[in-house]
């Protein structure tokens, strides 16, 4: 590929794919700090657009959208606890807490290096393995899907920041919603109540904006609100004071969100918000001082803020070599690929060689443009701290409610979200965890697939989920990291008492 880079670069650097680009890159910030706006629905906006341009330009248009996007969704998880795009809700709680500390640009700081550092270490893994990290997800079946789905779910136990039990009936009930819709082997509907809108489910776009944000405009109303909020993020260099030691001293949790992110993103229908969960869930398992998560830690929004992006990039892998969607957003550029001609499969990077290092190198410029575009961002978007949060709250109400009928143009998105938040802010109130919820939702429906078309294929056997080599080796580990705390309990126990009773 590498030798097409001549070709490559003036389809790049041409003054209608920078310009492109640059508007892109505004339009996604704009788009991604908007809660309820999401990446996809910016993506899917620009399709007819994309008609009257050239194919690099179109899938450049698409790919720094998406970027910028997932980028921006921490600006207002950070300033007001509610994620712009799925992508931040693994650790939305994390970055409100530097916001109420006064710290509210150093988690943005953050947020735009790592974001950076990530898009970039998944592009590169994108040029130089795509055709071999394709083939090794090309051959995941539902078995390999069912304990990769269940690891994720596992996310929500390490998560937690209070009772386990809490967190388990949180998961339960997102596992509960997930179930709405039609059955997924048989086509019955269930629980749906006659409604048509929710043939197809709890659109989870309108539940995840109203679980974070209706609590926070009912608590905002009900006057129960009385956090300090900084009226600054700080200039430049408070935002950098300190960052390059964080980032030096988490290294490795850098390179392993970045991996993390990669090799989630290549897992067809996964993404960046599945890569951000596992990303922080392992920074939180992996780290020697997890009680300080969720208080405002470096640690672990370094890890998920490399896998957000790098989830981006590696989606591509498959979009482009076997032309299966990695997510949402890749679904939407392998049409456009289709209609400009740039048919996906393994024959585009033989018959299209110059057009696909182009792609290439447009990942490298979106990735990069994140540190100058999104630091400006972050100043212009730190301007809603000034606005008294009463102020504030109908304000981001009037963005749920465009946000989530937006979605199919329904009246159905709204009562979701209105019915979610109610849900969510009772929840807060008794203690428990809203993050799992949002988690059980997301991979329910992955869980439920897969399990189903693996008991069809083994004909009802369990040992069939292990007989596969990476299926055994995902089983394992899942039950071995189930069993892990209740083993460390057990033989914790006896020392315990030889102490007390040596005493």
């Amino acid at each position: 590929m590498l030798d097409h880079m001549s070709a490559a670069l003036p389809l790049v650097f041409n003054a209608q794919t920078l310009i492109t680009m640059l508007a892109c890159a505004a339009f996604g910030l704009f788009v991604g700090a908007v809660p309820g706006l999401s990446a996809t629905m910016a993506t899917a906006m620009l399709v007819p657009l994309t008609f009257y341009m050239p194919p690099v330009t179109a899938i450049a248009a698409i790919v720094t959208t998406a970027c910028m996007a997932i980028f921006a969704s921490d600006i207002p998880a950070a300033l007001i606890r509610i994620p712009g795009t799925a992508a931040s809700a693994a650790y939305v709680d994390e970055m409100h807490e530097y916001a109420k500390q006064g710290r509210a640009g150093r988690a943005l700081g953050i947020s735009v290096i790592c974001s950076c550092i990530g898009g970039i270490f998944g592009t590169l893994i994108l040029i130089l393995a795509a055709p071999q990290l394709a083939e090794v997800s090309i051959n995941f079946t539902s078995f390999e899907y069912f304990w990769l789905a269940l690891l994720g779910l596992s996310a929500a136990v390490m998560l937690g920041t209070g009772s386990v039990i809490k967190g388990l009936l949180s998961l339960a009930l997102g596992l509960l919603i997930a179930t709405v819709g039609q059955d997924a082997s048989s086509g019955y509907p269930r629980f749906t109540f006659d409604q048509p809108s929710l043939i197809s489910g709890v659109s989870f776009v309108p539940a995840l904006i109203g679980m974070f944000a209706i609590p926070e405009v009912i608590r905002t109303l009900l006057g129960a609100t009385q956090v300090k909020r900084p009226k600054s993020v700080g200039n430049f260099r408070t935002i950098f004071d300190g960052l390059g030691g964080s980032l030096f001293k988490y290294r490795f949790n850098v390179v392993r969100g970045s991996l993390i992110g990669t090799i989630i993103g290549i897992l067809p229908g996964a993404g960046s918000d599945i890569g951000s969960w596992i990303a922080y869930a392992t920074a939180k398992m992996r780290s020697k001082t997890p009680e300080k998560f969720g208080t405002g830690h470096d640690e672990g929004l370094v890890e998920a803020c490399s896998a957000n992006n790098a989830a981006l990039s590696g989606a591509y892998v498959p979009a482009l070599v076997f032309g299966i969607p990695g997510d949402s957003i890749t679904a939407i550029v392998i049409g456009v690929l289709y209609m400009k001609g740039l048919n996906p499969g393994p024959m585009i990077f033989v018959n299209n060689a110059p057009q696909v290092m182009a792609i290439f190198l447009v990942f490298l410029l979106a990735n990069l443009l994140i540190i100058p575009l999104g630091l400006l961002a972050i100043r212009v978007g730190t301007k809603v701290l000034v606005v008294p949060k009463l102020i504030l709250a109908p304000l981001i109400l009037v963005f749920c409610i465009v946000g989530s009928y937006a979605i199919d143009a329904s009246a159905s998105g709204i009562v979701i979200m209105l019915v979610m938040g109610v849900i969510a802010y009772m929840m807060e109130e008794n203690g428990f965890p809203v993050a799992p919820t949002i988690l059980g939702i997301v991979m329910g429906g992955l869980v439920e697939r897969s399990l189903t078309t693996s008991l069809i294929k083994s004909d009802g056997s369990m040992l069939a989920f292990f007989e596969r080599p990476i299926a055994g080796g995902l089983g394992v580990f899942t039950l071995t990291l189930w069993c892990l705390p209740i083993l460390l309990r057990f033989f914790r126990k006896p020392r315990i008492t030889m102490v007390t009773s040596g005493n």
